[in-house]
């Protein structure tokens, strides 16, 4: 059932529309996200935890939800925002609809905005605090206080409020077949908010994953004989994460094979010296242009990311490998004198387009060539 809701940013913006899902208050940070497909794997993504999405694509909905492009197990988002919201999806995957499953779910949304004049004022202004809410629940003075009093996600570690509790195996590869890992390689993956089909492309070109919390140290993952590390992606701030770059200092010492996506790419860079900075607005979509900087070679690429390595604090045994043409920031590194790299976008392409799920098979080469040094 939808309802009148209310949308107040911390700038003392205001936008009306119509509440679907949950009737409730929430905030969070706003964000856009400009990919055309895939809303369901956004919403599912643990990178979104205290952010509300704005979808730039004009309807939402359209497809329904399936079991199958889960990227976790919940929404980690705290709202959308769509300018259309399709009450009647068609398609042969649909189990539900987008409705049924946030009342599941237990989110808001909100519909009936001017996405394209809200996505050009965060452009403008930059991402910033906002609230929304039910009519019901709040009024729109109420509202602009609660986005006012958010502290925002900067010095915010969330990276241990969506991790795994439990460790668990993962062996099961991409869609459609999901065909079990054959490889012999052990790779320990630390779940900062993992995507399932990174873990699925992991086992795929890689090896037999295990998933570990967050914060397990550096000797409970040795007494698993990994032949490589991840960093996966995640939420939040990466440079409040101190149990997590006192870990990745340690796997660098004694030259374990590592790789990083997103928020381990960021990780992977602070445990290297290198320094972090909040961008205005980040990269969330499935459409960014990111080049080699060595090959000039230029890949299409799916982003979820509001924090950036700064690219002039790297060490001199740091190279940077990639950089955005958008912006320039940068969105790769390796190591000169060490097995480790990282890529800033979201390379499993979930959604958007898979250009550089090449950097899963560097991972192996990269343990493979390892093993042969030792």
């Amino acid at each position: 059932m939808s309802f009148p809701a209310i949308l107040v940013l911390e700038d003392g913006s205001i936008f009306d529309g119509v509440g679907f899902g949950i009737e409730k208050v929430e905030i969070g940070e706003i964000v856009f996200n400009t990919s055309m497909t895939g809303y369901q794997e956004i919403i599912t993504d643990p990178s979104y935890k205290k952010q509300i999405i704005t979808f730039t694509h004009p309807h939402i909905g359209n497809t329904g939800i399936n079991e199958d492009d889960m990227e976790s197990p919940k929404i980690h988002a705290s709202g959308i925002v769509v300018k259309e919201f399709s009450k009647n999806p068609s398609n042969w995957r649909s189990s539900s609809s987008l409705e049924d499953f946030l009342i599941e779910q237990n989110v808001i949304a909100i519909s009936g905005i001017d996405t394209r004049k809200l996505t050009n004022h965060l452009r403008e202004n930059g991402s910033m605090s906002c609230c929304i809410a039910a009519s019901s629940k709040c009024t729109i003075d109420q509202a602009h206080r609660n986005a006012v009093d958010f502290d925002g996600l900067e010095g915010l570690d969330l990276a241990k409020e969506v991790s795994t509790s439990k460790q668990y195996v993962w062996e099961e590869g991409i869609w459609p077949d999901y065909k079990k890992s054959s490889s012999n390689l052990k790779i320990v993956a630390y779940d900062f908010g993992i995507k399932r089909n990174i873990l699925r492309l992991l086992a795929e070109h890689v090896g037999k994953v295990t998933v570990v919390n967050a914060q397990t140290s550096f000797d409970d993952v040795m007494a698993l004989s990994p032949d490589g590390i991840f960093l996966s992606n995640g939420p939040g701030d990466p440079e409040p994460c101190d149990y997590a770059i006192d870990n990745i200092q340690k796997f660098l010492q004694i030259n374990m094979p590592i790789f990083g996506i997103c928020l381990g790419h960021q990780l992977l860079a602070l445990g290297g010296g290198a320094k972090t900075n909040k961008m205005k607005f980040g990269h969330h979509g499935a459409n960014h242009p990111v080049q080699d900087i060595d090959s000039k070679e230029v890949f299409i690429t799916s982003q979820n990311h509001g924090f950036a390595v700064d690219a002039s604090t790297l060490g001199k045994n740091i190279k940077p490998k990639h950089i955005s043409l958008f912006d320039k920031s940068l969105q790769g590194i390796e190591f000169i004198n060490k097995p480790a790299f990282s890529f800033q976008g979201h390379p499993e392409a979930s959604p958007g387009p898979q250009d550089i799920q090449c950097l899963f098979k560097q991972f192996n080469l990269l343990i493979e060539n390892n093993a042969k040094k030792n």
